[in-house]
């Protein structure tokens, strides 16, 4: 059965697929040879309807304890880079076969959140990216284990975020996020009455209700990761599928428009690419606490922020940071780049613009943060742990 809805989000020209460890490893835990030769050939085809497919791929600590002859996953943070570090070669290297079968290439890509988080390096990524995608070539990303611990010390979920923010730099494409369940269930998984749900139009309270642990909280990594990921990918536009990636046609059958896993539709239209670094990528280094006016001036009336409504500052930025935007309450609402350092914004925070050159000697910007680089979000549910 073809669903015209899935027809369209399947018309995407890039696709970022993201690969699970259970996806790629057998029941031992070791790389899966079989499966990964399986997912290139759907790879393959889908470049032969026209799509271009960069792979985010976890794995490679379980390929580096298969190489080693190792049984038990180490807690130590440097065994672990270590185990990764011989791990990435030998999951490049099933790629690069695998791929090779049909002519294409493989291009390992290791990046760590430095290299998105500031912007020139961002843009290199991007650029990279993209050249490796016009060249033909299937880029294989993944966190740099050997030098960021961040993905290390926990058991699933880091790649789920790296694979959005993969989305959000390209713009356009679809974010597939395959593992070993078939979707989203709307109920427990185990539960031989729950079913998959098929389409997910609003990632409110509800949805992430469905993945709470016995305790109340929302579990650690799994499908509480990959909703935060859907959140992240549809705040700046893009779909989301959630899918088995045991599933030996999974990918063809989004292609065809099939209904396959958990389709996440966008939480907002969407955002140009200079916005998406500001809104959600950049980590904002502080964050401004807005009174009720302020509030409504730049949420329903896109205004700029000016330095009247400001009633707290928080945090040490700089000229140029990104920086949250809240209400009195702390909830956030915004992000922007501020045109003033946190010294001189506790200054001139509450004063009318004509007022600044007072405070200050000088007055380099009537606007605190222009609207022009300032880009509306939609926090998380606090429960999200975020």
């Amino acid at each position: 059965m073809v669903d015209l809805l899935r027809q369209e989000v399947a018309l995407a020209t890039t696709w970022v697929v993201k690969l699970g460890t259970r996806v790629l490893t057998d029941a031992r835990g070791r790389l899966d040879r079989r499966q990964i030769e399986q997912l290139a050939s759907q790879v393959h085809q889908l470049m032969q309807h026209g799509r271009r497919v960069v792979l985010v791929s976890s794995g490679a600590v379980a390929a580096g304890m298969a190489r080693l002859g190792l049984r038990t996953r180490p807690v130590d943070i440097p065994r672990l880079q270590a185990i990764a570090a011989v791990g990435q070669t030998h999951l490049v290297e099933a790629y690069e076969q695998a791929f090779g079968r049909f002519g294409l290439h493989a291009a390992q890509v290791l990046l760590t959140a430095e290299d998105v988080q500031h912007r020139t390096r961002y843009l290199n990524v991007r650029n990279t990216l993209l050249a490796l995608l016009r060249h033909g070539v299937v880029p294989i990303v993944n966190e740099n284990d050997t030098v960021s611990v961040d993905e290390l010390q926990t058991t699933f979920g880091d790649n789920d975020r790296l694979a959005a923010l993969v989305t959000t730099l390209l713009q356009g494409p679809l974010l597939v996020l395959l593992s070993d369940v078939e979707g989203l269930y709307d109920g427990p998984p185990q539960d031989p009455r729950s079913r998959v749900i098929p389409t997910v139009t609003r990632l409110d309270e509800s949805i992430f209700a469905l993945v709470r642990d016995t305790k109340g909280g929302l579990g650690t990594g799994g499908m509480a990761s990959k909703l935060a990921a859907a959140h992240l990918a549809g705040s700046v536009g893009e779909n989301c599928i959630i899918a088995s990636g045991r599933d030996p046609e999974v990918l063809l059958k989004i292609l065809r428009g099939e209904p396959v896993g958990t389709l996440i539709l966008p939480q907002a239209n969407q955002v140009p690419a200079w916005k998406r670094w500001i809104g959600f990528t950049a980590r904002p280094r502080g964050k401004l606490l807005l009174d009720p006016g302020a509030v409504a001036a730049v949420v329903e009336q896109g205004c700029s922020l000016l330095a009247a409504g400001i009633v707290e500052v928080q945090g040490n930025f700089t000229k140029g940071d990104v920086v949250r935007i809240c209400n009195a309450q702390g909830r956030e609402l915004a992000r922007g780049l501020v045109n003033y350092p946190a010294d001189q914004l506790r200054r001139i925070r509450g004063l009318q613009s004509h007022q600044i050159a007072e405070a200050l000697g000088h007055c380099p910007y009537e606007e605190v943060i222009h609207r022009d680089n300032l880009v509306l979000t939609t926090s998380l549910p606090a429960a999200s742990g975020r």
